[in-house]
């Protein structure tokens, strides 16, 4: 009998989730008599011996399609390089002790990274492990892969914020705030900041100014822009993304701290551009950031995003079923209008530790908006809806009842 291994990584979405339950109900689909072990808190659960035994549970699993977060606990962990044997003989020891054979991880880039590693070191080992990673980040920049889970529900919720927060600053313009700065996550590529487009149409503009990683900050054309938004619609409303970077490619919003992927920590870059713009044009402003609102904001989810997720985890179980390792299961957009996809096969070697950005293509002349082939990209990414069930007029949410083994 082989087992199956699970586990999340990495910043969650409002649909990380329903991967975990496809992966699940995939693989029990395919061999009943498979165990499901599942990672406390990722990697680490593995790494440490907290490890959850599904078949403990005794809520349905159906719960995992409506709960946001990570249902089983997420982390940031780096492995070390597969050339570090005494690291790796114990690690497959704790796989081999479960006979786990199908090992799942649900993450982005770097979790790409560890999914890689583990199924080098298991080559290297010789130990028979079927190694699939399974995307998920809001921030949209795995290669290869169209779009990633967990992006369209990002994209929905920001374009949906920006455009009430406009309605919002339009109603006390006159004779109160002229500026709102909505800072959202991206710190390579601006693929979030972007999607704020998508609450302009044809007859009005919500969203007046996207700064983007992409992009330099070029402060005098962004006040001179502001300025001239103000006069022609009473106010100015910007979508910022937090990498934004300076003419020299420095962080705008560099906090000088690293994370344990030496990763530069980001901050405060709204409350910075709000003092640019307070210190030079003289106006009354607002700042807000969305940071782990527009991650977890499952009930506005995006149905497409929902059914990406479903699909990428389900096809997962079936690339670990059929012999493949190092792999991931990825979306390929077939046709824009009406949206049409499928999943294909992706190796891991040419997605770990690459990013994605906007194309230039994507990107407004003056560097301030989204192009028409941007917003038709992002457009097909949001569309339906697919509410959690809602009691006493909150969402319910009801978790799993989980136990180690």
């Amino acid at each position: 009998m082989k087992n199956a291994f699970y586990a999340q990584s990495g910043g969650v979405t409002s649909v990380i989730n329903v991967s975990a339950y496809g992966v699940i109900k995939k693989v029990r689909a395919l061999d009943n008599s498979s165990k499901i072990f599942v990672g406390n808190n990722g990697i680490v659960g593995l790494l440490e011996d907290e490890i959850f035994d599904l078949d403990k549970t005794k809520k349905s699993l159906e719960l995992l399609k409506e709960l946001p977060g990570g249902a089983f606990g997420s982390c940031r962990y780096k492995l070390p390089e597969i050339t570090e044997t005494d690291f790796y003989e114990v690690l497959f020891k704790k796989l081999d002790k479960k006979n786990i054979r199908y090992f799942f991880y649900n993450g982005g880039n770097d979790s790409a990274d560890t999914c890689l590693k583990i199924s080098l070191a298991g080559k290297r080992l010789g130990y028979d492990l079927n190694a699939i990673a399974i995307p998920k980040t809001i921030d949209n920049d795995l290669v290869l892969t169209d779009n990633c889970p967990g992006f369209g529900s990002v994209a929905k919720y920001v374009a949906t914020s920006s455009k009430e927060a406009s309605l919002d600053i339009k109603s006390m313009c006159k004779t109160s705030t002229k500026v709102f700065i909505f800072e959202v996550m991206g710190r390579h590529a601006g693929w979030i900041a972007a999607s704020s487009e998508l609450a302009n149409n044809e007859q009005s503009t919500f969203v007046h100014k996207i700064l983007l990683p992409e992009v330099p900050f070029d402060e005098y054309a962004f006040l001179s822009g502001v300025e001239n938004d103000i006069a022609k619609y009473g106010y100015s409303v910007i979508v910022a993304s937090e990498g934004l970077k300076n003419q020299d490619g420095s962080l705008f919003s560099n906090s000088g701290e690293k994370d344990a992927f030496g990763h530069i920590q980001l901050g405060g870059l709204a409350p910075k551009l709000a003092n640019l713009l307070s210190n030079s044009l003289k106006v009354k402003y607002h700042w807000s950031v969305s940071d782990y609102l527009q991650r977890s904001a499952r009930h506005i989810s995006s149905k497409v995003d929902f059914d990406h997720a479903l699909a990428v985890g389900e096809h997962a179980a079936d690339l670990a079923f059929s012999g493949e390792t190092g792999v991931m299961p990825i979306i390929k957009r077939t046709n824009s209008n009406p949206y049409k996809w499928e999943i294909k096969k992706g190796m891991l070697q040419d997605i770990a530790n690459k990013e994605k950005t906007l194309p230039d293509s994507y990107i407004s002349e003056d560097g301030f908006r989204i192009s028409e082939s941007g917003v038709n990209y992002l457009k097909p990414l949001i569309q339906g809806e697919i509410f959690p069930k809602f009691k006493n007029g909150v969402p319910s949410y009801d978790q799993l009842d989980l136990h180690l083994c």
